[in-house]
């Protein structure tokens, strides 16, 4: 039998690699600029076997100003079908390596790398029917990391919920259960 964190983790995998999946999408919230709170969805990209979630994002964002001011952030999963909720809480990594961006990009559809070339940051004031514009020769693309450090899983269920925290100490995951 699989291992509750096996499971979590296989989900999380399918997350980024199965269309439709319920983890693609996900809630992710920084501490914000001027001591508000951010949180925005991204997408799942990719996971690695040790857990590290990517997503990709515009390196103009206020989520990466928020991240270059305090690198950790919770990320929320919500797994309608099975009843899960899981928060994943870590330390964002900011990919640097020219041959790792270059490869990711080379990855993304070409109608979709407009969404890292745009002549204005995200959230800038535009006025009403304003077309975009977009740069031809460059981009701001980014892909972040998010270095898990705790997985809280909650299944809601009968006769009972199940709630239980990971953590990772040196390098291992140990696991702790907790009242729902």
């Amino acid at each position: 039998m699989q291992s509750l964190l096996q499971e979590i983790s296989t989900e999380l995998v399918l997350g980024a690699t199965k269309k439709g999946h319920p983890f693609r999408y996900f809630s992710l919230a920084t501490k914000g600029l001027n001591d508000d709170i951010g949180l925005r969805t991204v997408v799942l990209r990719k996971v690695d076997a040790d857990l590290r979630c990517t997503f990709y994002t515009d390196n103009r964002s206020n989520k990466v100003k928020e991240i270059k001011e305090d690198y950790t952030v919770s990320a929320l999963f919500l797994h309608p079908k099975k009843l899960w909720q899981i928060t994943l809480k870590g330390k964002v990594r900011i990919e640097t390596n020219p041959e790792e961006l270059k490869t990711y990009w080379n990855g993304i559809p070409l109608k979709s790398r407009k969404d890292y070339t745009t002549h204005l940051a995200p959230g800038s004031h535009i006025s009403e029917g304003n077309d975009i514009e977009y740069l031809e020769n460059s981009s701001f693309f980014s892909i972040l990391h998010i270095i898990p450090e705790q997985i809280e899983f909650l299944k809601l269920g009968r006769p009972s919920h199940l709630r239980v925290l990971f953590s990772k100490i040196e390098g291992s995951w140990s696991r702790t259960h907790l009242v729902p």
